[in-house]
């Protein structure tokens, strides 16, 4: 039988691409990829281009506008990477389009389903949101079984992803052979 394809944060790997060289491999990650899916490596970051060891970013939320406005900056610098990283989400997004699901980085500004931290500019204040490719791949593709590594470990939670990456792919199939 044939591996169905997941996009996998690449840090969870073991590739050291994280801001500081470092990684940060998953064994429940590793071991589930190994039993019937095959890893397809994304790291945002470095694939637009931010290079290893780099400055790490942070999510900003600009309040003084009509609406709220996310934008991935240096922590320190304050180099504006929102422009690189919106265009880098188009072209990635078209590229992955046989993947039956998705494990992401947890609270990475990049790749965090969910729980980033945002830094809010004017009042200093701090809540949360998704990371700009994670938000934009849930956006692209609805459906897609999107979980991140620390919701992986419970094994409830695991074998609810599995069962939804199965159902994506069948369905997939289905609209495929009805195109036909």
């Amino acid at each position: 039988m044939k591996k169905l394809k997941l996009g996998v944060s690449s840090c969870l790997l073991g590739e050291s691409v994280r801001y500081n060289g470092e990684h940060k491999r998953d064994s429940t990650v590793i071991d589930l990829l190994g039993q019937q899916f095959e890893a397809v490596p994304v790291c945002p970051e470095v694939e637009l281009g931010m290079g290893v060891p780099r400055e790490p970013v942070q999510l900003v939320a600009d309040i003084g506008k009509p609406r709220v406005v996310v934008r991935m900056v240096g922590a320190e610098s304050g180099k504006d990477w929102t422009e690189a990283m919106v265009g880098f989400n188009s072209i990635k997004l078209a590229t992955l389009t046989n993947i039956s699901g998705f494990i992401l980085k947890s609270r990475s500004p990049s790749c965090g389903p969910g729980n980033v931290p945002l830094h809010h500019e004017l009042s200093g204040e701090k809540s949360s949101t998704e990371g700009l490719f994670a938000g934009a791949l849930m956006k692209h593709f609805p459906s897609l079984p999107v979980i991140d590594e620390e919701t992986l470990q419970d094994e409830i939670a695991k074998e609810d992803f599995i069962a939804r990456i199965i159902e994506h792919r069948r369905a997939a199939t289905r609209r495929g052979a009805s195109k036909q």
